[in-house]
Order: C-alpha cells, then sequence, then structure tokens
C-alpha cells in the first residue's frame, strides 16, 4: 500500500501516539487534529485518503463532524472510519447512520487500523 495522507482526530494523547506509530510505520502521512473542528478545517484544505474520528470529543462530537464532512460535496468521499470506546448494541448502527464508513472499537489493535486502512483507501 503506497503512502498515503490520512488524518486522526483523537484528543487523547496516548490515542493520537498509537495512531501516529502504526500509520507512520507504514509510510503513511499522519495529520493530526485534537478536536472535531480542527479535524474539519484539516480534512478540507489537506483532503486526506482516509479519517479516523474519535466520537467522543470536547465540544462537537465526531459523529456530528462526520456528518459535515458528508454533507459537503468536496469532503463527501473520504472515508470516515469511527473509533470508539462505545460498544454496546445499537451503536454499530447510529454510527454508520451519522455517515462513517465503519467503525473501530477502543482500544485499537495495529492489525485492525491497518486491515481497515487498506480496505477503505484501495
Amino acid at each position: 500500500m503506497s503512502a498515503r495522507k490520512i488524518l486522526v482526530v483523537e484528543d487523547n494523547p496516548i490515542n493520537m501516539q498509537l495512531m501516529q506509530a502504526i500509520l507512520s510505520r507504514c509510510g503513511h502521512v499522519v495529520l493530526q487534529a485534537e478536536d472535531a473542528q480542527a479535524g474539519l478545517d484539516l480534512a478540507r484544505r489537506e483532503r486526506p485518503a482516509l479519517i479516523f474520528m474519535d466520537i467522543q470529543l470536547p465540544g462537537m462530537d465526531g459523529l456530528a463532524a462526520t456528518r459535515l464532512l458528508k454533507d459537503d460535496p468536496d469532503t463527501r468521499a473520504i472515508p470516515v472510519v469511527a473509533v470508539t470506546a462505545f460498544a454496546m448494541k445499537g451503536d454499530r448502527e447510529r454510527i454508520l447512520a451519522a455517515g462513517c464508513d465503519d467503525y473501530l472499537s477502543k482500544p485499537v489493535s495495529y492489525r485492525d487500523v491497518l486491515e481497515m486502512a487498506a480496505r477503505l483507501m484501495g
């Protein structure tokens, strides 16, 4: 898989470091945002190949940010993966209904992140 720009929107520094380590080890350029608004701005400016979006963010949550990305013709086609500690019945449906292309449960695994990236970036 060739190097691509991947945006990670995550407010927890340890989770951000983990995602950075996994993705950069495979040669990807990792764009980082600590909140939804910064993530929206980066997505619109950089047009990443993929976005990993934490759901529980300060201010606007990740599902609201995803809805805005999917409503914008310029960012609509970017796959968004929800990264969430939620794993309750009904959460998958709620996440997909918000426009996310898929989701990963926390804590994420190296293999799951890379398989998800490979699948959604083709």
